[in-house]
């Protein structure tokens, strides 16, 4: 596509953040080509990506999203990622708090953010 390595590099950048469904034809080609480039990080935002689905799935209950966790861990365990691993640490730590989520479909960032206007 004519990109150097580090225009490849730094143009992917967005597209990591995002879910590949919404990449338009040039981001999904510039991500083909990173990801053959370096392995590791299309693996990483597989890993990524798959947390994000299980978020937002919407008919998962939080048994279902129980078992996914579980293969999710699974997959960052193979990855072997210092990061990775301590993210997953994290939430199994957190593992009744994040599981609520299911039950209740909500998250504390309104408070959240009061919290960060009072402050401010």
């Amino acid at each position: 596509n004519g990109d150097t390595v580090p225009e490849l590099i730094s143009r992917s950048r967005y597209s990591l953040m995002v879910s590949g469904d919404r990449w338009t034809a040039t981001q999904k080609e510039r991500m083909k080509l990173l990801f053959e480039r370096y392995p590791d990080i299309k693996e990483a935002y597989s890993i990524v990506h798959s947390l994000r689905m299980i978020f937002s799935n919407q008919k998962a209950t939080c048994i279902s999203a129980y078992e996914s966790l579980q293969k999710w861990y699974e997959k960052v365990k193979a990855f072997d990622n210092d990061s990775f691993n301590t993210a997953a640490d994290t939430i199994r730590n957190r593992e009744d708090e994040v599981l609520n989520y299911f039950i209740h479909r909500a998250t504390n960032a309104s408070a959240e953010s009061l919290n960060s206007k009072i402050k401010h």
